[in-house]
């Protein structure tokens, strides 16, 4: 994993990472969600622990449902700051999409956007990379870059309000 840009200088030697492959099938939502809670949790990182393990649910719930056979997960994070990458071999990328208000579901990236410091998406050539930075004080979120390997893409943003907004992958 690529150490995220940020204003303020990490450093490494208190940077933690995990990652894991998992399948693209139902019950992986709820393993990843466990490896977020157990790692933030010895990491320190526990009052971010809720609100990065609802944004990876949220997520890796988009990769079980339009994603490809299988997804990695990394984490990075040193206390204070902890970013996540899930990648997945689908050629979809997701975006926001208005959809009515008795909808039961496509609020997954209006979530993500509520909770996260910064997210974006990024296609690869052989599928595509969803990114967030949470406890982080980017003092320019539009000149962030939160992970360097990754050119900046246009940050999909809800125009509606969240009974409104829904995920499509296409």
């Amino acid at each position: 994993m690529v150490l995220p840009f940020v204003m303020a200088p990490l450093n490494a030697a208190s940077m933690r990472t995990a990652e894991c492959l998992l399948p693209a099938a139902g019950p992986s939502v709820g393993d990843a969600r466990a490896l977020v809670r157990r790692e933030l949790r010895s990491w320190g990182a526990d009052p971010m622990i809720d609100d990065c393990a609802l944004i990876v649910s949220e997520l890796v719930t988009n990769v079980v449902r339009h994603g490809g056979s299988a997804f990695t997960l990394r984490l990075a994070g040193h206390g204070t700051l902890v970013c996540g990458e899930i990648f997945d071999p689908g050629e979809g990328v997701p975006r926001p999409r208005v959809s009515g208000p008795d909808a039961t579901d496509g609020r997954g990236l209006f979530i993500v956007g509520q909770l996260a410091d910064d997210w974006g998406v990024t296609p690869g050539r052989y599928g595509k990379t969803v990114w967030f930075v949470i406890g982080a004080a980017l003092q320019d979120r539009r000149r962030a870059r939160p992970f360097p390997s990754h050119p900046r893409q246009a940050r999909p943003r809800a125009t509606t309000a969240p009974a409104e907004v829904r995920v499509a992958v296409g």
